[in-house]
């Protein structure tokens, strides 16, 4: 076995979900993730864990078959409930042997099985858990990069200094923590405000997210104005979405497009009244991630970029006595902010073409 493995699985356990003895461990991952699954099982089994292995969430092809068999009637399965209800840590491996899989499945029908799993995933983010990656050769074709190259850039983003990286984010995670308003200014297509007043700044230093590498919050959810052009894609439900542009009003998704699969963009914003709203607010800053890659859980991460969520905020990000956005949809965005772009704290520019301040 790659000894980087044996070190991600490591670091799950030690920094990311600081496992203990006696702990019920789910790890949830697609047989292809087969290598990191047998190391964290070997980790597992060295602090006296009880692991147990699924592929309820990350198993695409089972996925894609019942929900188009079903008629799009869900209930919360209370069997699956009751499985979290009784787990210490949570761990999420993202892999894939076909990136597009649920491509076929109406967005419509994937909306009401999001909303039956609800009470679900709000217990998972009770527990201790974790959302990593194994690079798949399918994630590598979706980055356009070798099966070798991925590899390497995967772990080189995950196997790090995570404490070096906390402190470089320090730096602007002091920068928001006591801000009123954010302004995000990009060319001519992106100028928007929000406050994030009373509402915490998180330090994502590679705890629930591996890798991490930004700094991230929750706007005030009425607060929101302006538009912006996401102009990177993203990959929701197996499909691509292109060029979407919001338009907010009153902290509210009054106007919506997409140059590809606008219906999708369509149906996440239609999941439920708080879809209409951004659930977060996030600062890329993980150097080490140099490359678009399709994949969300890097590409927000990487430097030179800013993205936003529409959907539920987190329930850390949201300070006591403010108005926390609710949604059964967490959908990230992502804005290129490399050139022609700065970020503005209360009327202080604090990067400017991607370059932070406390970096010049």
């Amino acid at each position: 076995m790659d000894p980087r493995i044996r070190e991600h699985a490591e670091i799950i356990a030690n920094h990311s979900v600081d496992l203990q003895e006696g702990d019920n461990v789910v790890v949830d991952a697609h047989p292809v993730a087969e290598d990191l699954v047998v190391a964290l099982h070997e980790v597992i089994g060295d602090y006296g864990a009880n692991p147990v292995s699924t592929s309820q969430r990350t198993g695409k092809r089972q996925q894609r078959a019942f929900l188009r068999a079903s008629d799009g009637e869900f209930e919360t399965p209370e069997h699956e409930l009751a499985l979290i209800e009784n787990t210490d840590v949570y761990i999420a491996i993202r892999a894939s042997d076909n990136v597009t899989q649920t491509s076929d499945v109406a967005p419509e029908i994937s909306a009401a099985y999001q909303q039956a799993h609800r009470p679900i995933l709000e217990e998972r983010l009770s527990t201790r858990w974790c959302l990593t990656q194994f690079p798949a050769p399918a994630n590598a074709q979706l980055a356009e990069m070798s099966t070798e190259a991925y590899e390497s850039f995967v772990w080189d983003a995950i196997n790090k200094d995570w404490e070096a990286q906390r402190e470089h984010q320090a730096n602007m995670v002091e920068i928001m923590d006591d801000a009123d308003e954010i302004r995000i200014k990009s060319g001519e297509t992106t100028d928007v405000t929000m406050s994030i007043a009373g509402n915490p700044t998180i330090n994502d230093h590679g705890e629930h997210n591996l890798p991490g590498g930004e700094v991230f919050t929750a706007p005030v959810p009425d607060s929101v104005e302006g538009e912006v052009l996401f102009d990177m894609p993203l990959y929701h439900q197996g499909r691509e979405i292109t060029d979407v542009s919001l338009e907010f009003e009153g902290g509210e998704v009054v106007s919506h497009s997409a140059a590809k699969n606008e219906d999708l963009l369509t149906e996440v914003l239609e999941t439920d009244d708080g879809a209409r709203r951004l659930g977060e607010l996030g600062i890329g800053m993980n150097r080490d991630i140099d490359q678009f890659t399709y994949n969300m859980l890097f590409d927000e991460k990487m430097g030179d970029t800013v993205h936003m969520a529409v959907g539920r905020a987190y329930d850390d990000t949201v300070g006591e006595g403010n108005e926390q956005n609710e949604s059964a949809v967490h959908v990230d965005m992502i804005v290129d902010m490399s050139e022609d772009s700065f970020i503005e704290v209360d009327g202080e520019r604090v990067q400017e073409d991607g370059t932070f301040v406390f970096e010049e």
